[in-house]
């Protein structure tokens, strides 16, 4: 990994000291430092198109160059205010873009990223934003941060810097708390548990979805009933919306993550016009983006009962904190026989390392459809 002091130093030496994205795997040194020696000057933005306008308004009101930090799939996201925002027809706004590069061609990472990989720089292309492909050599770092920032200035557009594995990431931490009594694996259990055997699952990105993926094989379990959301984040929900409108007689949970559940925060808006008495949103809310790094969200900050009353949810009226205080929303659910959302408070840490999630997206897929269609 680039040595992150000199990373940062560059940055400073050229003005750029002012942070805002989403944490990614790959960028999390380059995350971890910003949030140990900026912590007032970075900030964990709820998706990467708001990291994109927060950086703007950055440079609207300081004239300085501002960095936007994102995994690759996030340039989906970011696509609108890149283009009709910051665009130099538009508002002409300058920043550095830091993206981390999974799919690389060549590298062999999973289904989910392949496409995204291919199509990283000539999306950027077809954005008309330069970019250099950083390599793992602190002696070029000063030079390409220079450049990247100077370009930005002067021509006033964005400059991008992609980061392929390794070159911005250190070792992921394990960092636990003890604040809430279950974990995710606990919560995710309970609700199996307590839910009738022919629930549909639908899995948000991350270790949710690898839980519940091992948790069916360790309870010798078929896997037909669920869908793991491996790659779209923060779309779980609507995927789980989507099955519940079109078979409601079946039950149909989604194992959101707060993190997950902001990044589109305005899905949650569907229910307030659309009957779905079978579906029920739990989130798996720890406050954390655990998955790629551990930094902190905005999940514990933020009051995900009454965002989900005024969205037009059910709720209990209070966070589960225990794995009976959630069998208990969950037998509520089933009484209000209406959308309900269950903000289940866990803890931070990850129960040692699961293997790979390594299976046929297509077979897993082919046999969701054939449950929903028998």
């Amino acid at each position: 990994m680039l040595n992150q002091e000199l990373v940062f130093g560059a940055l400073a030496r050229h003005g750029v000291d002012f942070f805002t994205g989403v944490p990614d795997s790959y960028l999390n040194g380059f995350c971890n430092y910003a949030l140990q020696h900026y912590p007032q000057r970075n900030i964990i933005a709820a998706n990467e198109g708001n990291a994109i306008a927060i950086a703007s308004g950055h440079y609207i009101a300081t004239r300085q160059v501002p960095l936007v930090y994102m995994q690759n799939s996030g340039l989906g996201n970011a696509i609108n205010p890149l283009a009709s925002l910051v665009e130099r027809r538009v508002y002409a706004i300058p920043m550095v873009l830091l993206i981390g590069w999974r799919g690389q061609p060549g590298t062999g990472d999973w289904p989910q990223h392949e496409q995204q990989g291919e199509i990283t720089l000539p999306l950027l292309d077809v954005l008309n934003i330069p970019y250099t492909v950083l390599e793992d050599d602190d002696a070029k770092i000063e030079q390409v941060v220079s450049h990247a920032v100077e370009t930005s200035r002067t021509t006033r557009r964005p400059y991008a810097l992609v980061a392929p594995k390794g070159v911005m990431a250190g070792s992921k931490g394990n960092d636990t708390d003890d604040r809430f009594p279950m974990s995710r694996e606990e919560a995710i259990e309970t609700a199996l548990n307590a839910m009738p055997s022919d629930t549909i699952y639908s899995a948000t990105t991350g270790r949710a979805t690898r839980e519940l993926f091992f948790l069916r094989e360790r309870r010798g379990e078929s896997k037909a009933c669920d869908f793991l959301n491996v790659g779209s984040m923060g779309h779980a929900s609507s995927v789980a919306l989507g099955i519940a409108l079109a078979r409601p007689e079946r039950n149909v949970v989604c194992l959101d993550g707060d993190s997950a559940a902001i990044l589109h925060l305005g899905a949650m808006t569907m229910v307030s016009k659309l009957q779905a008495p079978n579906f029920l949103h739990i989130v798996l809310n720890n406050g954390a983006h655990e998955s790629v790094g551990g930094q902190p969200s905005a999940g514990l900050l933020v009051d995900f009962i009454k965002i989900a009353e005024g969205c037009g949810y059910h709720t209990c009226g209070a966070p589960a904190t225990t794995a009976e205080e959630l069998v208990a929303a969950i037998e509520d659910f089933k009484r209000a026989k209406r959308a309900t959302l269950i903000d289940a408070h866990i803890h931070k840490g990850l129960r040692g390392k699961l293997p790979p999630l390594d299976f046929s997206h297509r077979e897993a897929i082919d046999a969701l459809i054939d449950e929903l269609n028998r």
